[in-house]
């Protein structure tokens, strides 16, 4: 089946006479469980839910592979990562979701684990390979949408003998399989293009490695980094429309990169072609902060991936090593048009007010 197909019916039950299309949340804390335990497929919600596990099943659908889903993006990053220990090696990007950094510096490195932060660069990933236990890329970065070459960088990394594992938020599992192309594992925020509507915190790690995937669910059940069965209903429900949403979001995405690069007082606009974010770098920060109050239909907001368009100015964060002027921008699914002439707009009347 084609993308298109695939999450629309991913995770359904089989058709059965007056039930729904996808059954409502389980919404319960203890579950009937007499006797041996064993008996029950569930007993307690911090152990497994059937709302958890019929998403799940729909997010493996669309990467050939088991899906554990946790309470965040983060909660999903944490549950990898801080698998590591006293004498491994980590090397992650210096470039990316800043999430990622923060748990290197101030949880892994130190209790003795070798963080080693690289730009996302194939060279300057292979030459922090020595020693190596996990590698973690970003593919496209997040904020500025650089790539690398997964198949090969895979071949290296596991000749290194590390594990490679792909966070895929910008892209999805409909703009690329990174474990069709050797990753390890997969890490998507499912707060992003997966949910779509800028109202659930929701991640998921994707392996075909049977003994990671207990070792995942074990850690999402000790840590409590458990998602809500109503969280995980509505992400299920939003998963239909993964597609078409990608499909309008990207080529609005596209359109707008073609606006950027034909004008002279926009520089250095990225657009990879994976996932509906572009980037562009205003003169100043003045200028960039003049450009987001001026546009209407540009909703200034952090994160990405939504059915409503947002940018903001990514150095307020004082997070990424980008120009003050640098705006990352999501596009949404309004119409095209529509969003090219409020964008141009917006640049018309900050270039007339300079």
């Amino acid at each position: 089946m084609k993308d298109a197909t695939r999450v629309v019916h991913a995770g359904l039950p089989a058709p059965a006479q007056g039930e729904p299309f996808l059954p409502g949340p389980v919404l319960a804390s203890p579950f009937h469980l007499r006797g041996d335990p064993d008996d029950a497929p569930y007993g307690y919600n911090r152990d497994d839910n059937p709302t958890w596990r019929r998403y799940e099943a729909a997010l493996g659908e669309l990467e050939d592979a088991e899906a554990v889903l946790f309470a965040s993006g983060m909660a999903a990053v944490s549950a990898v990562v801080l698998a590591l220990g006293p004498g491994d090696v980590l090397v992650a990007p210096s470039d990316g979701y800043p999430g990622i950094r923060v748990l290197g510096t101030d949880h892994l490195a130190t209790r003795g684990v070798d963080v080693r932060l690289v730009p996302t660069d194939e060279r300057a990933i292979r030459d922090a390979l020595d020693g190596a236990t996990l590698v973690w890329v970003e593919t496209p970065s997040n904020p500025a949408l650089d790539v690398v070459d997964i198949a090969a960088l895979a071949r290296d990394v596991h000749a290194a003998g590390a594990r490679l594992v792909v966070d895929n938020t910008v892209a999805t599992a409909l703009g690329q399989r990174p474990l069709d192309l050797g990753a390890d594992l997969v890490m998507t925020s499912a707060s992003k293009s997966l949910t779509g509507h800028s109202d659930l915190n929701l991640g998921v790690v994707t392996t075909r490695d049977a003994e990671r995937v207990a070792a995942l669910r074990a850690w999402r059940e000790h840590a409590g980094a458990i998602p809500g069965p109503f969280e995980a209903w509505l992400a299920h429900r939003s998963l239909a429309t993964l597609d078409v949403r990608l499909e309008r979001s990207c080529a609005n995405a596209r359109a707008l990169a073609e606006l950027l690069r034909s004008r002279d007082d926009v520089d250095d606009v990225r657009d990879p072609g994976l996932g509906p974010v572009v980037s562009f770098t205003l003169r100043d920060a003045a200028t960039a902060q003049a450009f987001l109050d001026a546009a209407r239909l540009v909703l200034e907001a952090t994160s990405f991936g939504g059915v409503h368009t947002t940018a903001e100015r990514r150095a307020r964060w004082g997070t990424d090593a980008v120009a003050e002027g640098f705006i990352r921008l999501s596009s949404g699914i309004e119409d095209t048009e529509d969003l090219r002439e409020d964008v141009a707009a917006a640049l018309d009347a900050v270039r007339r007010g300079a």
